[in-house]
């Protein structure tokens, strides 16, 4: 079983699970340290994995441990680094096909960034590219609203124009 931990901000493994043991032992790991396996759904601290806990000495981390920082190799697939930020993907290119291209696009490009962000370690940028998102998704719905509304509306005043016009 081959096992990722984090270290100074950076991922690091992979690892056997005797290496783990001993990189726990020696202190270099603590209870705080955050692992990742495969068969887990996420990075959880040392101390709330039932197999390493028992090697882990309490405390503090020596150094600040996070899996956001920009990993040394990519994660294993199908693996959630951070906060679930939504990225408005699907909804961005709804919004592009059914009502305003241009903003539609600009929401579609945000969109793209949020995940990209978010696995580099860069929290707040993949929330503000997923606020982005979002904003723009509006933004082309209202846009494409109002064009549906303006469209109607001469329509009505055509039809009520024609029938003035022609005595009904």
């Amino acid at each position: 079983m081959q096992w990722y931990y984090t270290e100074n901000g950076t991922q690091q493994g992979p690892v056997s699970g005797e290496q783990m043991t001993a990189l726990i032992q020696s202190g270099r790991i603590n209870s705080q340290s955050l692992v990742w396996r495969e068969g887990m759904a996420n990075w959880l601290p040392v101390a709330q994995v039932p197999e390493l806990s028992a090697h882990a000495q309490s405390g503090p981390p020596a150094t600040p441990q996070s899996p956001y920082q920009t990993p040394t190799s990519a994660p294993p697939q199908g693996m959630h680094v951070g906060a679930d930020i939504p990225n408005y993907l699907w909804q961005s290119i709804v919004v592009t096909l059914m009502c305003c291209l241009p903003a539609g696009v600009v929401a579609i490009v945000y969109a793209t960034k949020v995940d990209r962000l978010r696995f580099a370690g860069d929290q707040a940028g993949a929330q503000a590219a997923s606020q982005s998102a979002k904003t723009w998704c509006w933004v082309s719905f209202g846009v494409g609203l109002a064009g549906l509304v303006l469209y109607f509306g001469f329509v009505f005043l055509a039809v009520l124009s024609e029938g003035r016009s022609t005595g009904y």
